[in-house]
C-alpha cells in the first residue's frame, strides 16, 4: 500500500517521503534587501533535519514591489542567489528537496507605491487603488518571473512553484472578480500565467517539475467555482505545469485559512477534483496536521503529495513524529538517537 513513507518520482525530482512543507511567509527579512538571513536558514533547515521530504520555501518575490510587504523575500536580483544556495544545499545535506515558490503580490503588495494589477481594483476599503498594468507592464512582468527562474535554478532549487492562488497576481489575472480588462489579457484570463508558465519552463531544466499553487474555488458572491478552475488548470498544464498545489480562497472576507467553518481536510476533494479531472499529480493542503488524516489521503489516493503548514509550524520534527505515531521510525538523525524515538 502507499502511504506517508513511500517515495515519490516525478521527473527528475525524487522524494523520500509524501510530506511537503508548504509556502508560508515568514515577514522576517532584516531590511528590504529580500534577502533570507540566519532566521530563513534554520527555519527550513530544521524541517528537513525533521524529516520532511519536501520543502516549499515562501512566496517570494519577483519584483520588490511584487512582495506582500518589504519583510518578505524576493529573487530580483543575482546578489540574492547565495543566501538561497546556502540554505539549498543544508537542506540537501539532510536528506530533504526543496522548491521555491515565485510570486507577485499584485494589489494586495501593502508597500508597493502604487501596488499593480490586472484591473484598478482595490482589494479592500482599507486598500490603495493598484495601477492597472499597462501591456508592457505585463510583459515586464513576464519576464522577471522567467529572470527570477532561472536565478532559482542556479541557487540550487529542486523546483520552482509559481503562486497562482490566494488573490496574488496571477489569480488576480485569472479571476473575473478582479480582471476586467478589454485586451488579450482580459479577453482571456489564463492568458498571463499561461505566458508565466511558458517563460518560467523555457529556463528550467528539462526534468525539473514546475508546480503552480491554485485556489480551485473563491469564496466570495460572484466568485468562480470547480469547474471555472479545472479549465483554467488544463491551461496551465497544456503550458507546462506538472503538478497543482490545490488551495483555495484568497479573494473577499474569507482567506486562504477557509474561514471559520473549515475543518480538517476541508480541501482535500478540491485536490481530488483537478487530480481526476485532468490526470495530473496534485499537492493537499489545508488543516492536515492530524497523522492520520495526512496518511489516508496518501493511502486513498486522493493526493500524491500532503502539506502540512501550520503543524509544521509548531513542530519542525512533525514528519519523524507522524512516522513514530504510524509505524516508527526507520532512520533518525544521529545526533538525536538518544531522544524518544520509536524505532521499526
Amino acid at each position: 500500500m502507499t502511504d506517508l513513507f513511500t517515495p515519490y518520482e516525478l521527473k527528475g525530482l525524487t522524494l523520500k517521503n509524501r510530506i511537503v512543507m508548504p509556502p508560508m511567509c515568514q515577514y522576517a527579512v532584516d531590511q528590504e534587501d529580500g534577502i533570507p538571513n540566519n532566521w530563513h536558514f534554520v527555519h527550513y533547515v530544521s524541517r528537513a533535519v525533521g524529516g520532511t521530504g519536501f520543502i516549499i520555501v515562501e512566496m517570494t518575490g519577483i519584483h520588490p514591489d511584487g512582495r506582500i510587504t518589504s519583510r518578505d523575500t524576493g529573487l530580483w536580483d543575482d546578489s540574492q542567489i547565495a543566501a538561497y544556495r546556502k540554505i539549498t544545499e543544508s537542506v540537501h545535506e539532510n536528506g530533504a528537496k526543496i522548491a521555491i515558490q515565485l510570486g507577485h503580490a499584485g494589489r494586495k503588495a501593502v508597500d508597493a507605491q502604487p501596488p499593480v494589477a490586472p484591473s484598478a481594483i482595490p482589494f479592500d476599503a482599507r486598500s490603495q487603488t493598484p495601477q492597472a498594468l499597462s501591456a508592457e507592464a505585463v510583459e515586464a512582468l513576464i519576464a522577471d518571473f522567467r529572470e527570477a527562474a532561472r536565478r532559482a535554478v542556479e541557487a540550487g532549487f529542486d523546483s520552482v512553484e509559481l503562486h497562482g492562488a490566494h488573490g496574488y497576481l496571477i489569480h488576480q489575472f485569472h479571476s473575473r472578480l478582479t480582471n476586467t480588462r478589454e485586451d488579450e489579457y482580459g479577453r482571456d484570463p489564463a492568458l498571463f500565467g499561461v505566458r508565466v508558465t511558458e517563460a518560467v519552463r523555457e529556463v528550467l531544466p528539462a526534468e525539473m517539475p514546475l508546480l503552480m499553487r491554485i485556489s480551485a474555488k473563491e469564496y466570495i458572491e460572484g466568485g468562480y467555482d470547480e469547474a471555472y478552475a479545472l479549465d483554467i488548470c488544463r491551461r496551465y498544464k497544456e503550458a507546462g505545469v506538472d503538478m497543482f498545489h490545490v488551495s483555495s480562497g484568497g479573494e473577499g472576507p474569507i482567506g486562504s485559512n477557509g474561514g471559520p467553518h473549515a475543518g480538517p481536510a476541508y480541501q482535500v476533494q478540491l485536490a481530488e477534483y483537478i487530480r481526476s479531472g485532468l490526470q495530473i499529480p496534485v499537492i493537499a493542503v489545508g488543516r492536515l496536521e492530524s497523522y492520520e488524516d495526512a496518511q489516508s489521503i496518501v493511502a486513498g489516493e486522493q493526493a500524491e503529495l500532503v502539506a502540512v503548514g501550520r503543524g509544521m509550524l509548531s513542530d519542525p520534527y512533525w514528519a519523524l513524529h507522524a512516522e513514530e505515531a504510524l509505524g516508527g521510525v526507520a532512520v533518525v538523525p544521529k545526533p538525536y538517537e538518544r531522544g524518544v524515538w520509536q524505532r521499526k
